[in-house]
């Protein structure tokens, strides 16, 4: 049983479809941290802050052009009621800051992350000059559903939180600890098909072992990513 000491970090998601992260939240290692209080997770939907009878939260973008963009007014309003002086306001964006270990363990030091999921050509530049504190990228491509960013954000976060991981060592052996992609993972049987597990994993001398993690991680970071290594 996980006895939590301080405050949940919490994830208010703002969303034109919200339904999208609710078997994400209750699912696996995020549900169950759900259900112990080590995070609480919120998908809100962003039309409950739009006014008039129709709840019109996009409109298309002056100067012409392609899609919708989402109109600032039901954000400004969503953001003022949700945000307190803790808070940070994250916008998911294709042209943000990479997502990667480093950002992942400064937002989990946070106590409430405000996600401003982008759908249709995005949101309103001046969402993105007033009230965002960060703008974050998953990867170099365009989703048509940004609480999908939204759900990979929270889940990497989410590691960094203390008690989430059912082993905390596992964060040492990610990709990227370090500035290496991590070894290979072998499990039972030792042998399946004729394809059989690297004899040194099965030696008991820790030591070897560590040593073949070892090399391994650099072999396939010079290989995949030698990037990292400068």
């Amino acid at each position: 049983m996980i006895r939590v000491m301080y405050e949940p970090l919490r994830f208010d998601v703002l969303s034109l479809f919200p339904e999208t992260l609710n078997g994400f939240t209750s699912e696996s290692m995020i549900g169950r941290a759900c259900e112990h209080g080590l995070i609480d997770i919120q998908s809100l939907d962003l039309r409950n802050w739009a006014e008039g009878r129709h709840r019109i939260t996009d409109d298309r973008p002056f100067g012409g052009g392609a899609g919708m963009v989402l109109k600032p007014e039901p954000i400004f309003a969503a953001v003022e009621e949700l945000r307190s002086p803790d808070s940070k306001v994250l916008y998911m964006a294709p042209d943000g800051e990479s997502l990667c270990r480093e950002v992942c363990q400064e937002l989990a030091e946070e106590s409430h992350l405000i996600i401003l999921s982008g759908h249709y050509e995005g949101v309103d530049q001046r969402v993105r000059d007033e009230l965002v504190d960060r703008e974050i990228s998953v990867g170099d491509f365009v989703l048509t559903n940004g609480a999908l960013a939204a759900a990979t954000l929270i889940d990497s976060v989410s590691r960094f939180v203390p008690g989430v991981l059912g082993e905390e060592d596992s964060l040492s052996q990610d990709s990227f600890t370090g500035g290496r992609l991590s070894f290979p993972q072998y499990t039972r049987p030792a042998d399946f098909c004729g394809m059989k597990v690297p004899e040194v994993l099965l030696s008991g001398d820790h030591g070897a072992i560590a040593r073949w993690r070892e090399e391994r991680m650099a072999e396939k970071t010079r290989e995949r990513r030698p990037d990292l290594l400068n």
